[in-house]
């Protein structure tokens, strides 16, 4: 493998999501974006939800855009790991679906709000939040 090159994987409960090689990745951290590159040190940290960037060796105009609802990512030795509950390419969502869970996830949100009940508004603002980036994610085709 070439020095410029890395190998990201994300993996999710429901088996491997991505599996590919990449020049370049950017990602949201608990403490904020992270710019990866081949050879970087090692590292690992906690995953917000948000979109991945990846670009791609092959094409550098290429970027794929993978969905992350939080996780764990693992930087060791050119091979960067994402283990998330859930993870979706671009290309893999669901739209009409995940406009269906933002309306819900809003429903909720006010129910929960009106209701002053803490847990359920955190819930629904984390389903919100899932959508909204899905949703993100998604408009990059």
């Amino acid at each position: 493998m070439s020095e410029n090159v890395m190998t990201l994987q994300v993996i999710t409960p429901a088996g491997m999501v991505y599996d590919h090689h990449a020049s370049y990745i950017t990602a949201r951290t608990t403490d904020g974006e992270i710019g990866i590159l081949p050879n970087m040190i090692s590292t690992i940290a906690g995953l917000e939800i948000d979109e991945l960037k990846v670009r791609r060796p092959d094409d550098e105009k290429h970027v794929d855009y993978i969905a992350v609802n939080g996780g764990i990512i693992e930087i060791k030795d050119s091979l960067v790991t994402i283990v998330a509950d859930s993870a979706e390419r671009n290309r893999d969502i669901d739209v009409s679906r995940a406009e269906r869970a933002k309306i819900r996830a809003e429903k909720e949100l006010e129910v929960a709000k009106a209701e002053k009940k803490s847990d359920e508004i955190k819930r629904a603002e984390v389903a919100l939040h899932r959508a909204i980036n899905r949703l993100n994610v998604s408009s990059h085709k």
